[in-house]
């Protein structure tokens, strides 16, 4: 049966005054449940810049956390995950439009990964990331919804240019500022001892993939991975909230 364990960190930084990431995890009760529906996790990072960006976040991972507990057993990932994030976008977009929130514009990243058998399925809208870390290696499962990376895939601008740019956290699309939003969906096969980490752009913007696989291939358990990424994020950078979600693959069931 497919087993894993996980542990979350999460930091506000040495600038922002408050923490606008939220994460989720949704633990299968049952080894039954574990094969028919999985387990999923969730990190959002409410748009900085936006009011109320703690409340699009926290609003986004409860209503996919919702969601997915309540779907249908045996549903296809690949399917589900966008629906989800769909419907966390409308729950966001709805959520500033009430009376109490005229006047604010709420918004937010989300990144979401669920896993059953042998499989995770990453969906994300945003800049938050999903790493696999395997044999040393930390392998991006996400590609970030922002200018600088639309325009490094027309060739416009090099890599060099993308790290340095004022603009590199110009988001091109988040959850709440429209009804509809595109959801990218990736997919991966899982071996023991794969280490997930999903994270919020304070996280990661300060440190290179060397230093993620550095850190999540420690022999040490899930929580005290995710305490030591965030506590190198704050150190090397800590311009914005930092958040580590990292989940550990004990064994896996071919499917």
């Amino acid at each position: 049966m497919l087993d894993v364990v996980f542990g979350q960190a999460t930091d506000s930084g040495r600038v922002r005054p408050h923490n606008e990431d939220a994460t989720v995890a949704f633990i299968p009760r049952s080894p039954q449940e574990a094969r028919s529906r999985g387990w999923m996790f969730a990190v959002a990072d409410g748009v900085g810049g936006r009011d109320l960006g703690e409340v699009a976040s926290a609003k986004a991972v409860e209503t996919v956390a919702e969601g997915f507990g309540q779907a249908a057993e045996g549903l296809s990932l690949g399917r589900l995950l966008p629906r989800l994030i769909q419907q966390a976008n409308e729950a966001v977009h709805d959520e500033g439009q009430q009376a109490e929130r005229r006047g604010h514009h709420m918004a937010t990243t989300i990144v979401c990964c669920a896993l059953r058998y042998d499989q995770a399925i990453i969906a994300h809208v945003g800049d938050s990331r999903c790493y696999q870390v395997r044999d040393g290696n930390a392998t991006l499962l996400t590609r970030d919804h922002t200018w600088v990376s639309e325009q490094r895939k027309l060739g416009l601008i090099t890599a060099a240019e993308a790290e340095r740019s004022e603009s590199r956290h110009v988001l091109t699309r988040s959850l709440g500022p429209e009804l509809l939003v595109t959801v990218e969906t990736a997919s991966v096969s899982l071996k023991p001892d794969d280490t997930l980490v999903l994270c919020t752009n304070g996280l990661y913007g300060g440190m290179y993939s060397e230093d993620i696989a550095r850190i999540a291939s420690q022999s040490k358990e899930a929580e005290a991975i995710a305490r030591d990424l965030v506590r190198y994020a704050v150190e090397v950078d800590g311009s914005d909230n930092a958040t580590a979600l990292v989940v550990q693959v004990r064994s896996i069931e071919p499917m």
